[in-house]
Formats: structure tokens, C-alpha cells, sequence
């Protein structure tokens, strides 16, 4: 019987941004590279293998992705494995977007996808996560953990008491608040990122059996 080629061997492994942990394949892993000096701003950015933008793209790099570069040269910035990248889609390490609520609603339109945090496609606790990142919060993975972890409780019986940049949770989803009339989420009703009225959505998740477990106000 042939030996099972180890690269394609599952590998448990645990992410160092939040502390994540899950299954991946082996051959998705590579050997650390140098140390980050900037950041993707850009929803995703392209990385070529010389110094023109019309050479077929060696992979696309999602918001946040941190890269190592080397050197700029005019609008490209080159890393310190060769490739080339826009540097406008680039920022320092310590760059952080003014409002995470903005960021989300960049995503507009992305498919869902369970377990997907990239403009490729996002679940609800991803697109939540990406976007506090993008801000500098620390913010767990997961719905339940981004419940028990991120802000302060609100009393969101009140009438008028929701406000931009609260998030609400059912149990296994959480949306955000945009304007206390509105709400964005990623969500497998409309299978993609979408703006709904917070009424509507709150009716439509209570008749498939789910009603609110919390509000959390994040700090400005």
C-alpha cells in the first residue's frame, strides 16, 4: 500500500492573531517568513511576480493580511519574498480604520460562507471579527465567544436605545447595528452581506424559532 503523502495529512493547529484553533490541511502550511511591516487595507489586493499589475497574479491577499516589504517602487510595493504589490492597498502594522461599522458595510454583497472571514466570503461572527480588527479591538472568532467578550451590555427592550455600532445576538448569529433603523450582517437567509431593517430582521429570525439573547455597545 503507498504511503500517504504527509502534505496532505490534516494538522491541528492554532492562530496566533486570536487564539483560534481547528483542523487545516498540511500542505496549507509553510515555514514562518520575516517579521510584517505593513498591512492590506484593500476588501483583497493582488501580489505579482514582477513590476507590472498586467502579469498574471500569483495569489490575492485578503484585508488585513500582513506582508513583509522590502522596498517601494513607485505605486508597488515589493516584498521581501519578490513579489509585487499595489502600495496604495498597503498601510503600517499600526494603521487602524476609524469605524468598524464602515469597514463592515465595505463588504456589501459577499457571499456567505460558514467559516469565511475574506471578501471571498464571510460568516456573521467573521465579517464582525474583520471588521473590529481592522479598528485594532481584539475580537474573538466565534459568535457565542464574541457575546461573552465584547462590550457592554444595553437594555435594547427601550425604545430607540440601539445605536450605530451595537451588536445584537441570537443564539449562533450576530448583526450589526448601523443606524438604530437598520442593521448588516452576513447571513444564509439572503446568503450574502446584507443591509436589513432591524425590525424586519428581528420578526424573521423570531418566526424561525430564535429571538434575541443580548445587545453589546462597543466603546468609541
Amino acid at each position: 500500500m503507498p504511503a500517504l503523502d504527509p502534505r496532505l495529512t490534516p494538522a491541528w493547529g492554532q492562530l496566533a492573531a486570536d487564539g483560534y484553533v481547528g483542523w487545516l490541511s498540511a500542505n496549507a502550511l509553510s515555514p514562518a517568513g520575516p517579521s510584517a511591516t505593513h498591512k492590506v487595507t484593500a476588501l483583497r489586493t493582488f501580489a505579482f511576480p514582477g513590476p507590472s499589475i498586467k502579469l498574471p497574479p500569483l495569489e490575492a491577499l485578503p484585508l488585513g493580511a500582513r506582508v513583509a516589504i522590502a522596498r517601494f517602487e513607485d505605486r508597488l510595493a515589493v516584498t521581501r519574498s519578490g513579489t509585487y504589490v499595489s502600495a496604495p492597498h498597503l498601510a503600517p502594522l499600526d494603521f487602524v480604520e476609524p469605524d468598524f461599522v464602515a469597514v463592515a458595510e465595505r463588504f456589501l454583497g459577499v457571499p456567505y460562507l460558514w467559516g469565511g472571514k475574506t471578501a471571498l466570503g464571510l460568516d456573521c461572527s467573521g465579517l464582525v471579527q474583520v471588521a473590529l480588527t481592522a479598528t485594532g479591538r481584539i475580537c474573538p472568532r466565534d459568535s457565542d465567544m464574541q457575546e461573552q467578550a465584547l462590550g457592554a451590555l444595553v437594555p435594547h427592550a427601550e425604545e430607540g436605545a440601539l445605536q450605530r455600532g451595537d451588536l445584537v445576538f441570537w443564539k449562533g448569529h450576530v448583526a450589526i447595528v448601523r443606524d438604530g433603523a437598520t442593521l448588516i450582517h452576513a447571513n444564509a437567509f439572503h446568503m450574502a452581506v446584507a443591509i436589513e431593517p432591524l425590525g424586519e430582521a428581528i420578526t424573521r429570525i423570531s418566526e424561525a424559532g430564535s429571538e434575541i439573547t443580548s445587545v453589546r455597545r462597543i466603546a468609541h
